[in-house]
């Protein structure tokens, strides 16, 4: 199959995070199997941010069996990049389906209109909380633009041939726009050739000398990383600093400053070390050499990180907030607590801090989970096989209408 692949961001911007992984590993999974992909995509770069763009970066670029074919993006407003070149690339093209990744982009639209120009079938994901996410709300100026949106993600899904979702809880919130037909629900999974990446030495370049439980994330108050910093003061005489600490890695998304801040504020400094905008092999040895993560997010729809984690036998501290419970399971892999309490969120922490044994057990359950279900080998097979039963039944009734 000759297969496109659109998304808001891909290499080198591994700071985007969720999405721009997931359509990283179809292609990777899908190109290894024999097909012809290319993720379309913009020149957003490797920055502690969301909004360097580089047109220095090869338009188009081989990465191991598939294409990056990228167009620079004129400007943006928020996570909304506009990059126009990208319709006139896939246009000049043909393809056996179109796959879009994050519904609320201006690539999303531009798969959509090409898609139907070219009679092509396009499956959509979204994988961002299409009315859910709270940064929806969080301000006049994103209130306006997510009304400005409204009726190109109308179009969008009553564009798309096929919606998929990773869980129920995406699947309730896309049977407001479309019938359940039209939706089919494949689990996400995590690339495991992270398990034969190089072994680094990851307490040495960061000049650590204890044990440490990491935050890995976007510098973003929906992660809840004001409650972690409030729970780690609860804890600051229950534990020993000189044996355990807190490493924070990730990008800012807004509240970098104010984390900073909130460290000084409640003296922190000896426990806390923040890594700002990690290398990717630097993310992937910090989960090897962990004692297990925390990520008290307000809000998740099918997070990525627990998996990671669980790739390396490490267990997970989060919350029950959207579709975190849909993903990973208390006391089965993980512990889940209820959001914005860092009362019961420090209880969890010293709990798997005194009880090596429950952090082990829980590791290797998660463990067990990504090797049989929630990896990129499974999730691709089930992809693969839907692009194939969508283009037999539209071809065949591409052949009825004539």
């Amino acid at each position: 199959m000759k297969i496109a692949l659109n998304c808001p961001a891909s290499l080198p911007a591994t700071q985007f995070g969720g999405i721009m992984f997931l359509c990283l590993d179809i292609a990777k999974e899908s190109s290894r199997l024999g097909h012809d992909v290319t993720i379309f995509t913009t020149d957003l770069d490797f920055a502690n941010n969301p909004k360097t763009f580089n047109k220095k970066l090869p338009r188009i670029e081989k990465i191991q069996n598939f294409l990056i074919n990228r167009s620079h993006v004129w400007f943006s407003i928020q996570l909304f990049f506009i990059n126009p070149g990208m319709y006139f690339q896939m246009n000049k093209q043909n393809f056996d389906i179109i796959h879009t990744i994050g519904i609320r982009s201006f690539q999303s639209l531009v798969a959509a209109l090409i898609a139907k120009k070219k009679k092509i079938p396009l499956v959509i994901s979204d994988q961002g909380g299409l009315t859910t996410h709270p940064d929806l709300t969080s301000s006049l100026t994103k209130k306006f633009l997510v009304a400005l949106q409204k009726p190109f993600i109308k179009y969008i899904i009553n564009s798309a041939t096929k919606i998929i979702v990773p869980n129920d809880y995406e699947k309730r919130i896309f049977l407001e726009f479309c019938d359940e037909s039209k939706i089919k629900v494949i689990q996400n999974g995590i690339n495991l050739d992270i398990l034969t990446s190089k072994n680094l030495n990851f307490k040495k370049k960061y000049d650590i000398n204890s044990d440490f439980i990491l935050f890995l994330g976007r510098f973003s108050k929906i992660k809840g990383l004001d409650v972690l910093l409030e729970s780690i003061n609860i804890l600051r005489d229950k534990i020993d600093s000189s044996k355990i600490k807190f490493i924070i890695m990730g990008v800012d998304f807004g509240f970098e400053s104010e984390m900073l801040n909130m460290i000084m504020k409640f003296k922190l400094e000896n426990i806390i070390q923040v890594i700002k905008n990690p290398p990717r092999e630097d993310v992937i040895q910090a989960y090897r050499e962990s004692k297990f993560l925390v990520y008290p997010s307000r809000w998740e729809l099918s997070p990525l990180t627990p998996l990671e984690a669980f790739a390396f036998k490490k267990t997970i501290i989060s919350t029950t907030a959207h579709g975190i419970p849909h993903t990973i399971h208390h006391n089965q892999n993980c512990i889940l607590v209820e959001p914005d309490n860092p009362h019961l969120l420090s209880e969890s922490i010293l709990e798997l801090i005194n009880d090596e044994k429950k952090c082990e057990k829980l590791g290797n359950s998660g463990y067990e989970l990504v090797l049989e279900k929630c990896n990129s080998k499974v999730m691709v097979k089930n992809t693969l096989a839907m692009y194939e039963q969508i283009i037999k039944e539209y071809s065949l009734l591409e052949r009825l209408s004539k």
